[in-house]
């Protein structure tokens, strides 16, 4: 029989559990949750030692990595009272009941599910009891701790990260199933991989696509084409709205930089199917043909641009196919970062010098007594020069050089241009050496 404490405040009660042993009516997913560290699947860096040093902790990694089930353990290994609530369903009064118990002297684990949805307020309720020690907090999330969590809250613990769990371990788990259920394989082997392909890392998936399957009573090992009329929906690791999706671009535009065109049309391929909006894809790709190819081939912001149009005009599934194809020019282009980098360099010089004013023969003179200032004094029409150009600086001050061509592409003739300008201009190539 558990043990259990009940604690009323305003009408609502709550049960806060030692142990619990039930395993009646629950489904195979939780049935063979590993109940001791030893039975745990994945690489985790958390040992017995750690247990008789615990401290909070917040677990993090994709969905069926195993997280709720070193919580659970957790709990159950440290011998104190433990409380688990979802930051989804519980709000600021379930937290302040348990603070209450831990405030009479009961020290206790809380286990927090998806913590990353507490809000700035909750979060800070929970810093003077974990700085006490009172709350040993377990909490377990999906998205990056260091974006969804305070600062000071995170200080306070100890982040363990779990890897994505691999084939070979979802295997493992397969074999528990089978011995739990007492029936011989009712997977192929070829089924069996293609199952964990399937579950994605993902163990709750795996077991509960395996309860599925043990359900049909099949009379012999399935193979991988029944299999697919038992599991039809493909589980999809990817949530525009996460970490994911910031992970995918990311490695979608590091690609494109890298020339890496086949990488690119994978990174393309796993956020459309993932469900992303094609536009937010085709808005990274214009900003790398800005970015990362620049003026060594000024045709790829037109190409990027086109695939937006195109998209436009053609919308799902037929537009994204020009995206693809804008998405192999901008990766298969020269590179050159000179315009962002000039760009960067002279917002930088704005920010350090001020407004400084342009010199008198670059400005207009409209009024009489703008002439008798000197406005526009010793300005010379360049197409009245020879080659079209008069070598007058046109800058504030000493002449600086942001914008520095490479020799990649197009870059390499406005390189050119750039060097037979500055032998022609006043004061030579010193002009060109110049630097912010």
């Amino acid at each position: 029989m558990s043990q259990v404490y009940v604690v009323q405040q305003q009408a609502r009660y709550m049960e806060v559990y030692v142990t619990d042993k039930t395993q009646l009516g629950k489904p195979l997913a939780e049935l063979l949750r590993p109940t001791d560290l030893k039975d745990m699947v994945g690489n985790v860096e958390f040992s017995e030692a750690n247990l008789h040093k615990l401290q909070s902790l917040i677990l993090w990694g994709p969905p069926g990595s195993g997280k709720t089930t070193l919580a659970r353990i957790i709990a159950t290994k440290s011998g104190l009272p433990n409380v688990s609530l979802s930051a989804v369903s519980s709000g600021t009064t379930d937290f302040r009941q348990v603070f209450d118990i831990a405030n009479r002297g009961t020290k206790m684990v809380l286990m927090i599910d998806e913590i990353h949805h507490l809000n700035k307020t909750q979060q800070d309720i929970f810093l003077p009891h974990l700085e006490s020690g009172n709350i040993i907090l377990v909490g377990t999330t999906t998205e990056n701790p260091s974006f969804e969590l305070r600062q000071a809250l995170l200080s306070r613990c100890k982040v363990i990260v779990f890897p994505r769990l691999t084939n070979e371990d979802l295997l493992k788990i397969i074999a528990r199933a089978e011995a739990s259920l007492g029936r011989a394989p009712f997977l192929t082997d070829d089924a069996k991989l293609c199952l964990c392909e399937h579950a994605d890392g993902d163990a709750r998936y795996l077991l509960n696509r395996l309860e599925e399957i043990a359900h049909a009573n099949v009379p012999h090992p399935i193979g991988p084409e029944e299999l697919g009329n038992i599991v039809t929906q493909k589980l999809k690791r990817y949530d525009k709205n996460a970490e994911e999706h910031y992970n995918l671009i990311s490695a979608f535009h590091k690609s494109i930089r890298g020339s890496d065109a086949n990488a690119a049309i994978y990174w393309l391929v796993r956020m459309l199917r993932g469900g992303e909006d094609p536009l937010y894809i085709a808005r990274r790709l214009v900003r790398a043909a800005v970015e990362d190819v620049g003026m060594a081939d000024p045709q790829a912001l037109t190409i990027a641009m086109s695939a937006v149009d195109a998209y436009h005009f053609l919308g799902s599934p037929e537009g994204e196919l020009a995206i693809a194809e804008a998405v192999v020019y901008v990766a298969t282009a020269p590179k050159s970062n000179a315009v962002y980098n000039a760009y960067n360099e002279s917002c930088a010089y704005v920010d350090r010098t001020g407004a400084l004013p342009p010199p008198e023969h670059a400005v207009n003179a409209p009024t009489k007594l703008m002439k008798e200032l000197g406005y526009g004094k010793g300005y010379v029409y360049d197409h009245n020069t020879e080659h079209a150009f008069s070598g007058q600086s046109y800058f504030p001050g000493e002449r600086q050089n942001f914008y520095r061509p490479n020799d990649r592409g197009f870059e390499r003739e406005i390189k050119k241009r750039m060097d037979w300008w500055d032998s022609k201009r006043h004061g030579g190539r010193h002009d060109r050496e110049t630097h912010s």
